[in-house]
């Protein structure tokens, strides 16, 4: 335990995680409430929908929760006594378009309890493949509903290339170009996740920020397993909700995820390994490399 004259350090507030859930797996819901209890929060969990293990890995029956059921459930926690003890939100995966109506009337319903709570919104919609070329994985009534409901309430968006270039209807492929268009998504804080690299063989995370832009680069870890993008957006929240700068919260997010992809891979796993490798989560020994990026294109 942390002392600080001879007082025990603040417990963590709770945080509100709004995601899928798998079985099998560590990626979304199971892989973050694992990592953000490890960082010392409580967690509430609303799944969106229930898979057995990740899509890439086969086919898999989806229990998607009725938009009339979904919504009941909402109201049953934007109702609780206890909602003014979360800290943050952070939604990602949606199963129904419909359920993004309905998580905004629960954010909402946070920030009427601690409007200083932030609200992170990870748009789960689509990415790049390797020729890079991209598409949806979702359905374009969902990416909508993510882009026109949940991304204008967020404090802090999270997307990848691929997201962000969707959202903004802007062509990213360099490092000024997706710090262009993150500006123009409004929210206080934008990460792009995966997001252009100077270095060869490297992987970038851009984060655009009230005072300025960072990036943390570190190495390219061949054949990783899914799930570095949530992972990273809980991250960032709980380092942001630390108290740390945008820098710092960026270099130990960034160094967290690439850690625990590395060891993962290393031992020739399929997922994250978030029990065994636990240890990346607190304290991260991997080297990632951080610049401050000169921003030479309008805000507007």
């Amino acid at each position: 335990m942390n002392i600080t004259q001879g007082q025990p350090a603040a417990a963590k507030k709770p945080l509100l995680v709004v995601t899928s859930q798998v079985v099998r797996g560590g990626i979304s819901g199971r892989g973050l409430v694992f990592s953000l209890e490890r960082l010392g929060h409580s967690v509430w969990f609303l799944p969106t929908i229930l898979l057995p293990w990740h899509p890439g890995q086969g086919k898999g029956t989806r229990i998607t929760p009725s938009p009339a059921d979904f919504s009941s459930i909402v109201a049953d926690l934007a109702a609780s006594p206890k909602l003014g003890e979360i800290g943050g939100v952070l939604t990602g995966y949606l199963g129904h378009p419909d359920q993004a109506a309905a998580i905004a009337e629960l954010v909402k319903a946070v920030k009427r309890h601690t409007p200083d709570a932030p609200y992170v919104c990870d748009p789960v919609m689509g990415d790049r493949t390797d020729d890079g070329d991209g598409g949806l994985y979702v359905p374009q009534a969902t990416a909508e509903a993510i882009r026109d409901t949940l991304v204008p309430l967020a404090d802090i968006v999270t997307p990848n290339c691929f997201e962000l270039s969707w959202l903004t209807g802007r062509e990213v492929k360099s490092e000024l170009q997706a710090l262009s268009a993150a500006r123009t998504l409004g929210s206080d804080r934008v990460l792009v996740t995966s997001a252009p690299a100077l270095r060869r063989n490297a992987i970038a995370n851009l984060l655009a920020g009230p005072r300025g832009a960072v990036v943390a680069e570190h190495a390219m870890v061949a054949d990783a397993p899914h799930g570095t993008g949530d992972l990273i957006a809980g991250l960032f929240l709980s380092r942001h909700l630390d108290g740390l700068s945008d820098e710092d919260a960026l270099v130990r997010a960034a160094g967290s995820a690439f850690e625990l992809v590395a060891r993962s891979v290393k031992k020739g796993a399929d997922e994250l390994l978030f029990a065994e490798e636990q240890q990346s989560l607190g304290r991260p020994m991997a080297l990632v490399s951080s610049r401050r990026v000169l921003e030479t294109t309008s805000r507007a």
